[in-house]
């Protein structure tokens, strides 16, 4: 007859017990690894826009950009809060030396797959040289701007991202000659993460424009923009 002596009997449980526990263990590991590689791979792809993209920066997260192009150049600074977004941006238009001084807002109102939209507000005060060199019909004054509009983003690829874009900003002159002005413009654009947290931005807009320095001496004309940007995240 085989005599177990309390040693062996407290080794041998002692031994269950561990191996037990490391089973239990065990998928709460490959569970937390799981995660960290989800977060990981979240953390690169949010990595993608500072210019437009995205529809609204993650919360917490910050960017510069600026941009050339025609007629305007601009600068511009976002603050994401996850579907909301703040942004603070200057713009100078060099065909009528005109400049813009704004603050926006962005809402995040869908997000279904790679497709994500929100509507935007402006709002800011447009001071205008009046220079005619490149625009006869320009004319000098102190505007408020109100800038309704959409910004879509569709992702195609982890590092690109199709846009559209709608603007409507509506100019209102401060003096007793009511001057106006309106432009409808839409368009699109790409965003592209080169790395580094350093996006580009190539995008252009096609549409109306309609204005009057006093009443009864309206214009409509063509409108449009091109922009080439670039924009960095900071956070």
């Amino acid at each position: 007859m085989t005599r177990f002596s309390p040693s062996r009997l407290l080794v041998s449980a002692l031994l269950l017990v561990s191996f037990q526990t490391s089973a239990a263990q065990e998928p709460a590991t490959v569970d937390s690894g799981e995660q960290r590689v989800m977060a990981v791979e979240a953390t690169e792809e949010d990595r993608l826009g500072a210019v437009v993209a995205p529809v609204t920066l993650p919360s917490g997260t910050t960017a510069l950009y600026g941009f050339v192009g025609a007629p305007e150049l601009g600068v511009g600074f976002r603050q994401g809060f996850g579907g909301f977004e703040m942004e603070a941006r200057g713009r100078l238009n060099w065909f009528q030396l005109s400049a813009v001084l704004e603050l926006g807002a962005r809402l995040r109102v869908l997000e279904r797959g790679p497709l994500t939209l929100a509507p935007t507000l402006g709002l800011g005060v447009v001071l205008n040289s009046g220079a005619t060199y490149m625009d006869e019909l320009n004319f000098s004054g102190v505007l408020v701007r109100v800038t309704p509009g959409l910004v879509a983003g569709y992702r195609v690829a982890d590092t690109v991202t199709l846009l559209g874009l709608v603007d409507l900003p509506v100019d209102i002159g401060l003096s007793e000659d009511q001057a106006r002005r309106f432009q409808a413009l839409g368009g699109g654009g790409v965003e592209v993460y080169l790395g580094s947290n350093l996006s580009v931005l190539l995008a252009g807009q096609l549409g109306l424009e309609t204005f009057r320095e006093r009443p009864g001496a309206g214009e409509t004309r063509l409108g449009w923009s091109t922009r080439l940007g670039l924009g960095a995240r900071l956070f």
